[in-house]
């Protein structure tokens, strides 16, 4: 073992200092949670882009089509 490193086993028992195995996986599982929220965001948000260009582009076809 390198000085200064401590095995996950003692840091899990409480004999060293360090996060522990519970902690670093309630840690993960809340940061994938908030990546998940965070896409599921994103994605709304290009639908709505998605849609407000297909408005858009409609509206610029008819604009063009009534001023020939």
């Amino acid at each position: 073992m390198r000085p200064g490193c401590c095995a996950g086993s003692e840091i899990d028992a409480g004999t060293a200092p360090g996060r522990t195995s519970d902690d670093a996986a309630r840690i993960a599982e809340l940061e994938r949670a908030e990546l998940e929220r965070e896409v599921r965001e994103l994605r709304r948000v290009n639908e709505v882009l998605e849609t407000a260009s297909v408005f858009f582009a409609a509206a610029e076809l008819d604009r063009k089509s009534s001023s020939v």
